[in-house]
C-alpha cells in the first residue's frame, strides 16, 4: 500500500491538524516596534528642539538639535504673554476641566439606570443616545448657535462646556453601561437588605467598583475637549483675544500672527504648550486606559 501522498485534510491544516503558526523573529518585531516608535516620537522631538531656535536657524539646520547656550526659552515666553496664550490656557482649563466632570457624573448615572433597572422604553432611550454618536458635528451647529444666541450664552465658557457636556455624553453612556453591566447584581442585592436605598448603593458601592470606566471616559474626554477646535471656532465670536476662546483657537491665531512676523519659533512653542498637558494626562493614566478597556470587556 503507497505512503499518504500528505495532500489530505490533515495535512493540509484540517480540524485534526492545525495549520502550523508562522513564527516572527523577535528581532524583525523589534526592528518594527522601534521605526514605528520613532515615526510617532520623531516629529514630536523635533517640534520640542524648533521651539527652542531662532528663524535662522530652523531653516539653516532644519534637523539638527539646538545649542545649549543658544536655547530660545524667550520663545515661551512671547507665545505665552504677547499671544495671550495664558488667557486661552486658562480659558480651556476651565472649560475641559467642568465638561468631564459634568460628562462623568451626568454619563454615570444615566449609564448605571439604564444598565441596571427595567425602565419602560430604557432600551430605546439607550439607543436614543447611541444615535448622537453618529450624528456629524456640522449638522449640529446651527441649531446649537440660534439656541445659545437665544439663551445669551454665546461667547461665553458655560455656553462651551454646556455643548462638549451633551456632545459627550452619549460616549460616555456607551462605555459606562457595559460596565455597569458587568457588576455582579448580587453586590446591589446585598447592599439593599443592608438598609441602603438607591442612591446609597449607587454611589456607595456602584460606582467605586466602575472606577476603570470612569477613569478611561474622563480621559478619552479630556483629551477631546482639550484639542476640539470647531464648536469653540464656531460658538465664540468677537475679538481674537475674546473671553471664552479656548487654546486651539489661540495657537490657530499665534499660526496667522507668527507667519506675518516669520517667528515660526514662537509657534513650535506654542504647539509644546498646547500638547504637553495631553502628553501628561496620557502618560500618568495610561495603565488606567488599559485597564480600563480590557476590565469593560469582562462580563460579570
Amino acid at each position: 500500500m503507497s505512503a499518504p501522498d500528505g495532500g489530505g485534510p490533515a495535512a493540509r491544516g484540517g480540524p485534526g491538524n492545525p495549520a502550523p503558526r508562522v513564527r516572527v523573529s523577535r528581532t524583525l518585531l523589534f526592528v518594527a516596534l522601534l521605526g514605528y516608535a520613532l515615526w510617532v516620537v520623531g516629529p514630536m522631538l523635533w517640534v520640542v528642539a524648533s521651539s527652542l531656535k531662532d528663524n535662522a536657524d530652523i531653516f539653516r539646520h532644519t534637523f539638527a538639535l539646538p545649542e545649549w547656550g543658544d536655547l530660545r526659552t524667550e520663545n515661551y515666553v512671547q507665545a505665552w504673554r504677547e499671544a495671550s496664550f495664558g488667557d486661552y490656557f486658562l480659558n480651556s482649563v476651565l472649560v475641559t476641566g467642568s465638561s468631564v466632570v459634568l460628562i462623568t457624573a451626568l454619563g454615570a448615572m444615566a449609564a448605571y439606570a439604564l444598565a441596571r433597572f427595567a425602565l419602560p422604553g430604557g432600551r430605546a432611550v439607550f439607543w436614543l443616545f447611541l444615535a448622537g454618536l453618529m450624528i456629524p458635528a456640522q449638522l449640529a451647529v446651527v441649531p446649537l448657535f440660534f439656541e445659545l444666541r437665544a439663551l445669551g450664552l454665546l461667547n461665553s465658557r458655560l455656553g462651551l462646556v454646556l455643548v462638549y457636556t451633551a456632545n459627550g455624553l452619549p460616549f460616555a453612556i456607551f462605555i459606562l453601561a457595559g460596565f455597569f453591566r458587568a457588576l455582579p447584581r448580587t453586590l446591589h442585592e446585598a447592599a439593599v437588605i443592608d438598609g441602603a436605598d438607591e442612591w446609597t448603593a449607587f454611589w456607595r458601592v456602584m460606582l467605586p467598583l466602575a472606577r476603570p470606566g470612569l477613569v478611561t471616559v474622563a480621559i478619552f474626554q479630556f483629551i477631546g475637549v482639550w484639542k476640539e477646535y470647531f464648536f469653540a471656532f464656531m460658538l465664540t465670536s468677537g475679538d481674537v483675544t475674546g473671553s471664552a476662546r479656548t487654546l486651539p483657537l489661540g495657537l490657530a491665531n499665534l499660526a496667522i500672527t507668527a507667519q506675518y512676523r516669520s517667528d515660526y519659533g514662537s509657534l513650535f512653542a506654542g504647539i509644546v504648550l498646547v500638547a504637553l498637558p495631553l502628553l501628561i494626562v496620557f502618560v500618568l493614566l495610561q495603565r488606567h486606559i488599559v485597564k480600563g478597556v480590557t476590565a469593560g470587556a469582562v462580563k460579570g
